[in-house]
């Protein structure tokens, strides 16, 4: 979809930018099949988090009321950076996974496909 500006050479100033979330920055997060969550959640982190302490502090607490939650094999979810298959490392930060600023991530959980299987 084209943008048109309401005059010519119009420069706006980009408030979602990384240097206004203090250090911080946002993450998409969505999980594949369980379209109880319609949309994806957006995360505020520090790039210096560890990967695994996302999952089990702020992921947990906005996915834990699935029954599906407690049922994820970590070792087997599919991992998905706009659209491209990624193993991130659990021990490591954020900025070494290469998660950077308004990245999209998707989750799989094999085997785990929403409330008896309808994706919800």
């Amino acid at each position: 979809m084209t943008v048109n500006a309401l005059y010519p050479d119009y420069q706006g100033n980009v408030r979602d930018a990384e240097t206004n979330f203090h250090g911080g920055r946002i993450v998409y997060i969505s999980w594949d099949r369980h379209l109880m969550f319609t949309n994806p959640y957006a995360f505020l982190v520090q790039p210096e988090m560890k990967f695994g302490d996302f999952i089990n502090t702020m992921m947990a607490s906005a996915y834990a009321s699935h029954p599906d939650w407690e049922k994820i094999n970590w070792a087997e979810v599919v991992w998905y950076r706009g659209g491209t298959m990624f193993k991130p490392d659990p021990a490591a930060t954020f900025a070494e996974n290469g998660v950077g600023h308004k990245t999209a991530l998707r989750f799989s959980t094999p085997g785990l496909d929403g409330i008896e299987g309808l994706g919800i």
